[in-house]
């Protein structure tokens, strides 16, 4: 055997190469899609009523695997208008959501809910009154800039008295993805921890 047919012999052909990168290539897409697909999705904040935890124009990444939904969630849902909508969740099925008490605090199941850490700055907790016992299997959600959001309390005419069906949340949200300046992940707000 000569040294050229051994020098051959032991080259990377190129068309392997191109091949093994196409191959990679795709497999990327297609574990990108069915994230995009499955697990994950991106949202774009439509309106100021989520301020100032959301701004309008914010990306933010959507978890479809989110398990059971939770008192203090952010999450996108089929809105009353048919619209992808992202809100917070506020009282669950069973609970008893009411504005306000002697302190102009939301309450659930008559414990009062210390806003301050999401509620918009400038904001209240709500301009109209309300009594609320959630249905089971559906949600009570609020935006957190209360006076720019068309919410639970906008909707009290329709199907549900103003809450939302379980079944249509899409998924939570759980990170700013961009602007890259306020990219941070979510955390259930403390108030929401507490027995209730």
């Amino acid at each position: 055997m000569t040294v050229d047919s051994e020098n051959k012999q032991n080259k990377p052909s190129r068309k392997g190469g191109a091949r093994e990168s196409l191959f990679l290539l795709v497999c990327g897409v297609v574990v990108a899609v069915l994230l995009q697909v499955f697990v994950f999705r991106l949202f774009w904040i439509p309106s100021e009523s989520m301020e100032n935890t959301l701004r309008e124009g914010d990306g933010v990444v959507v978890n479809k695997l989110h398990g059971a939904t939770e008192r203090g969630d952010l999450v996108v849902f089929k809105g009353w208008n048919g619209e992808d909508t992202i809100k917070r969740v506020i009282a669950i099925g069973g609970d008893t959501v009411k504005c306000c008490d002697a302190k102009k605090r939301i309450t659930v199941n008559g414990v009062p809910l210390d806003e301050k850490d999401y509620l918009h700055p400038d904001d209240f907790p709500s301009g109209e009154e309300f009594e609320k016992v959630v249905p089971e299997g559906r949600l009570w959600v609020m935006g957190d800039h209360r006076s720019a959001s068309q919410d639970s309390r906008s909707h009290e005419e329709q199907e549900g008295e103003g809450t939302i069906a379980e079944a249509d949340v899409i998924g939570r949200a759980i990170a700013i993805f961009w602007p890259l300046s306020r990219a941070t992940f979510f955390s259930t707000p403390d108030t929401f921890t507490e027995d209730r």
